[in-house]
């Protein structure tokens, strides 16, 4: 019994003497949600001075994905705080088991005979998980904050209309944003960071809404919040990228009136003063009743291109030609062209999918 006492002692002194590293859960969440972004933080410190680095091995892990493997650092005094973000994928969710082995300085890997640093090991915990359970209007986004920079309303077709905006969050997978009972939908752009995302959004939605209303989850409060947009139909440019609106003949009409009528009264004011030589002070409202009279040109567009609801890079495409078209060219930005197609629908070319002739 002595014996198998020494034997065992002996065991873990050996062990002891051997280890080089020290790992700890220094921060670890008591509750998380599904779709959650949440840190880890280890503590480690190391028994040896001369290593140049700390790295992590993640093993036996389910219903997580790691953003991060190479963690946050801070150093306090001899010890290492490494901070990890994990993101909660399923309602089932166990951290990883980590691995911490260091790495040997330079000079110290050039002596001869050197055998590898021994490793340490710490178990991952299983996570108390919790599912939401929400309303019709959820978005899909989880995070500490949301916010609407930006939106802009423009007529789609007869039935609907177009909102687009941005918005940005934080701590947040905002590839998840994603809305119910709405005509179409789809983002525009994205920025790939978890921890400062911004995106730009459109939906199609029904002439008859006057508000497009919807929620997120904030970790912070742990409530929901309810994001409104109200419903305007305008014609002036608040989102660069969503000018769809096409060009109002109405307005056009009236300022050839004005522009004619002016032309009139300076007319038969020359007359009635016989001050002919004023007649060339008529050439300036002339000459802009005969700018807007000039009909809008047409662009071609060649066969096989697409049609993108906004003019942005890998922007959505609703539409494809099958064969070359010919199409009222409604205004342009630096690389697209905008375009009124056939079914009065409003869209966006890209200016190398222009015909040269």
């Amino acid at each position: 019994m002595l014996k198998l006492l020494l034997l065992t002692l002996l065991f873990f002194s050996s062990l002891y003497a051997n280890k080089v590293i020290y790992l700890s859960y220094e921060k670890t969440p008591q509750r998380v949600v599904k779709g959650e972004i949440f840190p880890i933080t280890l503590k480690a410190i190391s028994t040896i001075r001369d290593f140049e680095d700390i790295k992590y091995k993640f093993k036996n892990y389910t219903g997580l994905k790691i953003l991060n493997k190479v963690p946050y650092r801070k150093i306090k005094g001899k010890y290492y705080y490494e901070t990890f973000y994990l993101l909660v994928t399923a309602s089932r969710a166990k951290l990883p088991d980590i691995e911490a082995s260091l790495v040997r300085t330079q000079s110290a890997d050039l002596q001869s005979n050197q055998e590898p640093l021994p490793t340490t090991s710490l178990l991952g915990e299983k996570l108390n998980v919790i599912t939401l359970n929400p309303k019709k209007d959820f978005s899909n986004v989880i995070a500490n904050s949301f916010e609407l920079q930006e939106f802009k309303t423009t007529s789609y077709d007869k039935k609907h209309n177009i909102v687009v905006f941005v918005a940005t969050a934080t701590n947040s997978d905002i590839h998840k944003i994603k809305f119910k009972n709405v005509y179409k939908q789809g983002i525009e752009s994205i920025n790939d960071s978890y921890f400062d995302p911004k995106v730009t959004y459109y939906v199609v939605i029904s002439k008859k809404l006057e508000n497009f209303s919807f929620s997120y989850f904030n970790l912070l409060k742990n409530r929901y919040i309810k994001i409104t947009i109200p419903i305007v139909v305008d014609d002036d440019s608040v989102v660069a990228q969503s000018d769809l609106k096409p060009k109002d003949q109405s307005k056009e009409q009236l300022k050839m009136s004005i522009a004619a009528i002016v032309a009139l009264i300076g007319f038969l004011f020359i007359v009635w003063r016989k001050k002919y030589i004023y007649l060339i002070l008529i050439l300036f409202p002339l000459a802009y009743i005969m700018y807007l009279a000039i009909p809008q040109k047409d662009v071609c567009v060649k066969a096989n291109s697409d049609i993108h609801l906004l003019p942005v890079a890998n922007g959505t495409i609703f539409e494809t030609t099958s064969v070359e078209q010919t199409m009222q060219k409604e205004g342009s930005v630096a690389k697209f062209v905008k375009v009124k197609l056939h079914n009065d629908k409003i869209g966006w070319v890209k200016n190398e999918d222009t015909c040269s002739h």
